[in-house]
Formats: C-alpha cells, structure tokens, sequence
C-alpha cells in the first residue's frame, strides 16, 4: 500500500459523496473503493495497525482507531489528509463518539478499562474499570449511557456517561463483540463470537428479551463466529457478520428470525449499508477483501480485494 496518489486523490475529491473507506490492520492505510464502479481508487496512509473507523459529527472527517499507535487520526475527507492524532491510551480497538462529538468513548483491553477522552485536548476525563478485554462500544442516542461488552466475563456493561459509574452488569453471550441499537432505542442487539448468536437487551431495564441462535448448513457451531451487526434506519432488518462460518445473516428484526444468508469472503468481520441500504458491504478479515451484497437480491455482487487484514468500513455518500 502507499500514499494516495494525486491522480487517485483527483478522483476521490471529484467523486467524495461515493466512496467506501477501508481499514486495514497490517497496511496501516486506508483503501478508497468508489461505490459506483466498486474499483479501488487509492489509499490513505495512517497510524498503526489501524481498526475501527468511524464518521465524525459533520460528515467532514474521519476517526481511525490504531492499535499499535495508542491513538486515533482524523483524516480531513476534503483533502484526504490526517489534520490531527489523539492519544487513545493502551491498546484501543473499539471507539464510540458522544452524540456532539466532544468526547471519545475507548475501550481499552490490556488495561481492563473504558477510557473518556476529550476529542479537542486528547486529555482523559475519566477511566472506568470494566471486565478483562473490553471490546465494543455504543454510546445511546441521547449520550447518557455508555455500552462496553467484556469478551472475557461475556458482559455488557452499562454505564452513566455523566458520572462514569457502572449502573449494570447484563450477561449474554460467550465472547460478546459488537453491539446495534434499534432506532427507536429500545433495544440493544449484540453479537457473541463464541456462542454462535446475537442477545436482546431492553434498554428500559436492560433485561435481556432474546436471544437469536444462527445456523449455516455444512459448518459447525464453533465457526459460526458473530461480530459485526447493523440496521436499517426503519428498524426492520438486522444483518450481521458471521465471522469463519463466511457468511452475512439478515435478520427480520420484529420476529426474530434469520431470512437469508450470503457467502462472502473469509471471516466475515465487520459490515455497513450504503446510503440507500441497497447494499451492505461486508469485510473479509482473512481473504483480504471486501464482499458487496445486493440487499433486495440477497446475494453478493462482487468481492474487491484491500488490504491486509481489512477490519472496518465506512462509507461517505
């Protein structure tokens, strides 16, 4: 991988509101992929070993979580270029934003901690102790409750952004992951990658209400390995990312129930709907790729090869 070229960045500028923006852990750089064409059109150097990548209040930028490099780079997307470096504290994976974008929420594994961080200083506002290797993060719609999942105690736990304290343990699944919250936030979805299945949280009382079990003709359970999960915007459908069993899920949100499958790449990771929710596209962590998926169709469109070990997308429209 290198630096966008200014040819490529030409294109990316040109063409802003259609492009998928890749992560990739081993390349330290950001693979541009244009939605329409669905061809790579350059990458974007950034820190190191860079993983969760998420837009910014705004629209106008973009938040890499690197690993390695104990911080987050924003990247202005007018110009393609990293205006600033947050220091994220030890082995940040997993970030969350505070609805005015005025506070990072990290998870911390090596240190058993969720960490709040002033996005403008980098300075940390609080640290609070949660289970051995935190992992996902969800900040609620109004800001007042923080989500962390623990893949070591198989716990979310809820905390109270305003004073940093944990006001619940809920237990789920074997190696919680990742986390959705349904848009009329009532509910929190997370995937647990060690027990083939998806818990139910109601957010009222955080009870769990349910819990889905995925299954994929010909693999065994210990492959079928959840972890990323999105939603429409009605609510309705759920898709989630079925890790070595290489296949995504679409679930009918209201009943429960899986629809569909599609085959994908290998370790289907992490996935996200475009604008439109036409297509979800879903990384690949061990094919080195990412799967398109035709929504209406239920079946891949094409598979576009990144960078290595790809672990997040976000796409700008």
């Amino acid at each position: 991988m290198v630096a966008l070229t200014v040819a490529a960045f030409t294109l990316v500028t040109a063409a802003q509101a259609g492009t998928a923006y890749v992560s990739s852990e081993k390349d330290d750089a950001l693979t541009l992929i244009d939605t329409e064409t669905l061809a790579v059109k350059g990458t974007i150097a950034t820190c190191k070993r860079a993983r969760h990548v998420q837009l910014m209040p705004g629209g106008k930028q973009l938040m890499v979580a690197c690993t390695d490099s104990n911080e987050a780079d924003v990247i202005d997307l007018a110009t393609g270029k990293s205006v600033k470096r947050i220091p994220l504290g030890d082995e940040p994976e997993a970030f969350d934003l505070s609805p005015d974008g005025k506070t990072i929420y990290v998870s911390n594994e090596d240190e058993g901690e969720a960490s709040f961080i002033d996005a403008a200083t980098g300075k940390v506002l609080k640290t609070v102790k949660v289970g051995e290797e935190p992992e996902g993060v969800k900040v609620s719609a109004d800001g007042k409750l923080l989500y962390i999942t623990s893949e070591v105690a198989s716990l979310v736990h809820v905390i109270d952004t305003a004073t940093g304290k944990v006001v619940k343990n809920v237990k789920v699944g074997k190696r919680p992951r990742r986390m959705a919250i349904t848009p009329d936030g009532k509910e929190l979805w997370v995937t647990s990658e060690l027990d083939a299945s998806a818990t139910i949280i109601d957010t009222a009382d955080h009870s769990v209400k349910d819990t889905i079990e995925f299954t994929v003709k010909g693999a065994r359970s210990e492959d079928i390995t959840p972890v990323g999960i999105t939603m429409t915007r009605d609510g309705k459908r759920a898709f989630v990312g079925l890790g070595k069993a290489n296949h995504v899920a679409f679930v009918d949100v209201p009943s429960r129930k899986v629809t569909g499958l599609v085959l994908v790449g290998q370790r289907a990771w992490n996935v996200a709907l475009n604008k439109d929710e036409s297509r979800l596209w879903v990384i690949n962590g061990l094919s080195d790729d990412v799967t398109v998926v035709d929504v209406a169709g239920v079946k891949a469109v094409k598979s576009i090869p990144v960078g290595r070990v790809p672990y997040g997308v976000v796409i700008v429209e």
